[in-house]
């Protein structure tokens, strides 16, 4: 009867979830998120369109943050974009865990899914794979007034700024990226492929998932050395008083 539990428990996580549960004693000390298609936000999308919700994502890294089994975590992204406070929640909160992370950009990450692919403490990016970078956009109705467009501003920034932060490209150089006309048919935007999001900086290397998997042995190896260091100094620290 617990066996049957299990499966159905296990089944239902796919389902819901693309993914088994993080109790199983039998997984690997690596836990796998995906991030694929349309990343959804407040408001629910069409049934046909593949989405990651933001609200099965958020628990699971407070789960994988909490969990003394997990030790690091691989993030395989293949997204369209998505709603930009679900996508900035999401990247904001893998950008400060503590746990080891390594982000892997298969098929694409585009708009929102830059800054998503930046927020791992490594990246990786197949060369077929492709990111668009390109100005916020808005669906239905918007009220063509200065604050409209300072609003627009403010989202941007706030995008580009963490893409910056946690890559190693500069910010005239991204916003020149976003903004060129002329790259993507009928808007403005930048396409980069593979080794062109390396090239810029956006992205650390190019590579699959045995070189995702590789690096992130090497940060979890790096990360249990501090944690002794810590408490070995702490140790240290106590017994002196």
């Amino acid at each position: 009867m617990d066996e049957q539990k299990q499966n159905d428990n296990r089944i239902e996580a796919i389902k819901e979830l693309g993914m088994n549960s993080l109790t199983k004693s039998e997984e690997s000390d690596i836990h796998m998120i995906n991030i694929i298609g349309q990343v959804e936000g407040h408001t629910e999308l069409p049934p046909q369109n593949k989405t990651t919700k933001y609200e099965h994502i958020i628990p699971q890294l407070i789960a994988i943050e909490q969990s003394k089994s997990i030790r690091g975590f691989l993030i395989i992204l293949n997204t369209a974009g998505g709603d930009v406070e679900a996508g900035l929640a999401i990247a904001e909160m893998i950008s400060s865990m503590t746990k080891p992370s390594v982000s892997l950009v298969l098929g694409g990450g585009h708009s929102i899914g830059v800054p998503l692919a930046v927020s791992a403490d490594y990246s990786f990016i197949v060369q077929t794979a492709s990111m668009t970078i390109h100005p916020v956009k808005m669906n239905g109705m918007v009220v063509t007034l200065p604050q409209t467009l300072e609003y627009f501003n403010k989202v941007q920034d706030r995008i580009l700024h963490f893409i910056c932060k946690h890559s190693h490209i500069e910010l005239k150089r991204l916003r020149a990226l976003m903004i060129n006309a002329g790259d993507i048919a009928n808007e403005a935007g930048t396409l980069l492929i593979g080794k062109e999001a390396v090239k810029a900086g956006i992205i650390d290397k190019v590579g699959g998932l045995s070189d995702a998997i590789s690096k992130l042995r090497q940060l979890i190896g790096e990360n249990d050395k501090r944690a002794d260091v810590s408490k070995e100094k702490k140790s240290v620290s106590e017994g002196k008083r």
